[in-house]
């Protein structure tokens, strides 16, 4: 990885810093995360202090409500952590059926899942804090107290938020209380949140156990028993966060690691794979043909065969195994190739990086997925519902099936890249099922193209949506595209840049200081200590 080229138009250069760096969507929040490194924090002190403050000042994309992932190099080891929450016990097809829906809907109670966030956050600071949960919160409770203000990114996504629950409040009358606490947002407008602040006091003085067995739980079962929900005291009380061994996958040299399923960071194993062995030059037509192609078989495969991993039907292991691969790459051809599955919904999910002096990085990720969630927000809280219930497929022979206390196909993944052992560091892209779309091209640019962090984010993205059809950014090289529509693929130009994610990475250089890209696509901010 050579950290010196910028073969591309950017907007900024990659940050280098000695004792740490935060990189993330929010200044607010990686200001949070280095002023936890300098009151003799680590990484994941810096790392939770940032995922605490996101909840606050970019609440369009995550909230304490949401589940969480994550992969730490973390005295001397490499951990992953999977904080996703299970549906309730009592959720069946039927119960959807018979409230008038053939699929789980977005809003609403039906949808709704376990909280992971605050468990994540306490368990998280037990096993490898220096400081207290309280002292880690408490940027984030200042904040949502004293008041922040809305960034541009983050107003233009309140407000599609606000239209679209001004409508849909008509179907769902329990998602009302979401207008008291959040309303609508201007850009430049001081925002406080109260009821959030309070509720992160909470968390903080109770090591966030009061939202499975406490009075912020309470809370939560008293409106769902009040307006239809379908989660209990025992739900929330059975929720552990699982530390699970990453699954990772050798990328000419490079080990790329993610969670396992639930998740579906499996898909951009899988994805390079089949194309560890292919010599890439440079980012030309046949580079982004065999890129997309690749994906459209991972993403074939994931929806057949990737659910909660104590309901798959095969090994997630068998699904990057060397010869599979092999084969499924020997299936692609110099034409696109129309493959079979739904369209997939749009992301809301915050992504960070963090490092300190001592060597630790932390990648991590948390969501409320589509924006707010499920809309729901629990009266004298400010706690919002995420909606990942909306992920369980309908059909009884896909793993994936809706059921009771199963976890959702989950679309948030943390990556992180070792060599030979030794930590390079965390990467992400988030944005639902871009997510392992943007992992494939980042770290190709990373690794087969040399780029340095900020020039590997600043890369022109492409997405697949679904069938032959794929997105391109309106930077990307228009001739390529016509080359690319002429195998067959049908290229579409949006210009909405967040539409293709935003990321974060950290490498650790061999002098043990460290060089970081933000993205460009959005607020990101990269604060250096």
């Amino acid at each position: 990885m050579n950290h010196n080229s910028y073969p591309f138009s950017i907007s900024r250069q990659s940050v280098y810093s000695k004792n740490g760096m935060v990189a993330t969507t929010h200044p607010l929040a990686s200001s949070a995360g280095t002023e936890m490194l300098k009151k003799g924090g680590n990484a994941m002190d810096a790392a939770i202090a940032t995922a605490a403050m996101l909840t606050v000042v970019e609440p369009t994309s995550n909230g304490i409500g949401g589940d969480a992932f994550m992969i730490a190099w973390m005295n001397g080891e490499l951990h992953g952590m999977n904080a996703s929450g299970r549906s309730p016990e009592s959720l069946s097809m039927e119960k959807v059926k018979a409230a008038g829906h053939e699929a789980l809907p977005v809003y609403g109670w039906l949808p709704v899942t376990v909280p992971g966030v605050p468990k994540a956050w306490g368990t998280l600071i037990d096993k490898f804090g220096n400081l207290s949960l309280k002292e880690v919160l408490e940027p984030a409770v200042m904040a949502a107290r004293d008041g922040f203000v809305v960034t541009p990114t983050v107003a233009k996504f309140w407000q599609a938020a606000y239209k679209k629950f001004e409508v849909e409040v008509e179907n769902f009358e329990e998602i009302k209380p979401w207008f008291d606490v959040f309303g609508n947002a201007q850009a430049g407008e001081l925002k406080t949140l109260p009821e959030h602040s309070e509720t992160l006091m909470e968390i903080g003085e109770t090591g966030g156990e009061s939202v499975y067995n406490g009075a912020l739980a309470d809370k939560i079962i008293k409106y769902a028993e009040e307006t239809g929900g379908l989660l209990t005291k025992e739900d929330l009380q059975s929720f552990e966060v699982d530390f699970v061994d990453t699954m990772h996958l050798n990328y000419k040299g490079y080990d790329i690691h993610e969670i396992p399923p639930n998740g579906d960071g499996i898909s951009a194993l899988m994805a390079l794979g089949m194309l560890k062995n292919d010599d890439f030059k440079t980012l030309d037509t046949d580079t982004y043909h065999y890129q997309i192609e690749a994906v459209k078989q991972a993403f074939s495969d994931m929806h057949q065969f990737v659910a909660d991993e104590d309901y798959m039907n095969m090994p997630a292991e068998a699904l990057i195994d060397a010869d599979y691969l092999l084969k499924r790459r020997e299936e692609i051809g110099e034409c696109a190739v129309k493959r079979t599955h739904g369209e997939p919904p749009k992301g809301g999910t915050v992504y960070l990086a963090a490092a300190d002096k001592e060597g630790n990085m932390v990648s991590y990720i948390q969501s409320n997925y589509m924006g707010f969630g499920s809309g729901i927000v629990v009266p004298g809280t400010g706690l919002a519902l995420q909606n990942r219930g909306h992920n369980f497929s309908m059909d009884p022979d896909n793993p994936n099936f809706i059921g009771g206390g199963k976890r959702p196909l989950h679309t948030i993944i943390p990556g992180f890249i070792t060599k030979d052992g030794k930590p390079v560091g965390p990467f992400g892209v988030m944005g639902g099922f871009m997510q392992p779309q943007g992992h494939l091209q980042v770290v190709m640019n990373l690794i087969d193209f040399d780029m340095n962090p900020q020039s590997a984010l600043d890369a022109p993205r492409w997405q697949f949506k679904e069938h032959l059809t794929v997105d391109v950014e309106d930077r990307f090289n228009m001739d390529t595209a016509r080359n690319l529509a002429a195998r067959g693929h049908n290229i579409t130009v949006n210009v909405e840049p967040n539409r293709f994610g935003r990321g974060q990475i950290i490498i650790r250089q061999e002098n043990g200081t460290y060089v970081g890209g933000t993205e460009s696509r959005t607020d990101g901010s990269i604060s250096a200590y």
